[in-house]
Formats: structure tokens, sequence, C-alpha cells
């Protein structure tokens, strides 16, 4: 790994039954950590058992907290699917979905819905952050380079449609020897929301229409 940050350790580790609301369900091992670059409580869910026989890097989601898509199902975003669709594809192959507190590209939870009504609007989801006063994206993920060192892996599979996760990670000293992305989960409400995030951004998402 990189040692442009001073390294983290885990904390603890304790096994959690999972069941989402369509009735999938595992078991992950939650891992907490002490040292982490931004003091923030993220978490490590360590799913499915890796071919370590193999050598073949655990398959990793970035996934950022987003409490109206992945607690109250909002379709403003993809949030709530994606994590859904990681979870399991995670444990069918076996990896480590790190969960970031970074609420709204990590501007919070109210920000966010300020975020929102000036979407309402008419201003896309980046325009929006950047009226608010914030960067268009504020994450760092010097927190999560540091996550996985903690977990002995330096070299991973990354699923995920944003180009800056690799770059950001890459630039930590994180070997990303394979970008996997995700499913499309487009309905009427986020469609806009998809848009712009492929077109301003570069996210490999290909939208119809």
């Amino acid at each position: 790994m990189s040692s442009t940050f001073v390294g983290a350790s885990v904390r603890t580790r304790v096994r959690i039954p999972l069941t989402f609301a369509d009735g999938y369900s595992t078991t992950a091992q939650a891992v907490t950590f002490d040292g982490l670059a931004d003091g923030r409580e993220h978490v490590a869910l360590v799913l499915g058992e890796p071919d370590l026989e193999s050598g073949a890097p655990p398959l990793v989601r970035l996934h950022s907290e987003c409490l109206t898509g992945d607690v109250f199902g909002s379709a403003r975003c993809d949030c709530g699917p994606q994590l859904r669709e990681a979870v399991e594809r995670i444990a069918d192959t076996g990896g480590i979905l790190l969960y970031l507190r970074q609420e709204g590209r990590d501007i919070g939870l109210y920000n966010k819905l300020d975020a929102y009504a000036l979407q309402d609007a008419g201003r896309d989801t980046y325009q929006a952050n950047t009226d608010l006063g914030f960067d268009e994206d504020a994450r760092d993920y010097t927190a999560a380079a540091q996550m996985l060192s903690a977990l002995g892996v330096d070299e991973i599979d990354l699923l995920t449609n944003n180009p800056d996760k690799v770059r950001q990670l890459t630039d930590l000293g994180v070997i990303v020897r394979h970008t996997l992305p995700t499913g499309v989960h487009a309905n009427p409400a986020n469609l806009r929301y998809l848009r712009a995030k492929a077109e301003h951004t570069g996210h490999t998402i290909r939208l119809v229409g």
C-alpha cells in the first residue's frame, strides 16, 4: 500500500445476518476500525468466501451511505438497488463492501435534501451541490484505502460505475485489477439523475432514450 497516509487497524469483527426487503439473505462479517483518516465510523462488510487459493483479488464495492435510498427506498437515486445488488454479487464471489459515511457525496443529509429542492427547481445533482457552496463531489477515499490495508488487501476487482473511485484508489496505492459495472437501476424518478452522472462525470451507465 501507499505510505501517503497513516495506517488504520481493525477494531472489532462481528457476524451479522442480513435480510433485504425482497427476501434475499446472507451473513456478513462486520468490521470496524481505529485510526481512519477522517475519524468517521465507516464499516466493512466481508461477504462470502473468497477463493484464496487462486490468488484472485476480492470483489470490492465502495458504497456511500444514502439514508433516503438505502433505508427508505427513495426512487430519486439508484443507491438502494445498487447496495442490494452489490451485497449479493460480492457474497457469491467473496469480497468486501465498504459502507462509507458520505451522505450526499459527502455534503450531509440536510444539505442533500436542500440539493433535492434545487433539483426540483431545475438544477442537476452536480449544479445543486455547487449552488450550495460545495464541490460537485466532495468524497475522499483515503479511509477506504486504509480499511482495505487493515484487512490485508492491496489488490481488488472494483464494482463501480464511477471512474473517480478508480483514480483515487490507484493514487492511494490500491491496485485495481478489473472494474466491473453495476446494473442500471433506472426509473422515471431517477432518470435525470443517472443521465447527469453519465454525461457529467463519465459514469459507465448506459441509458436508453
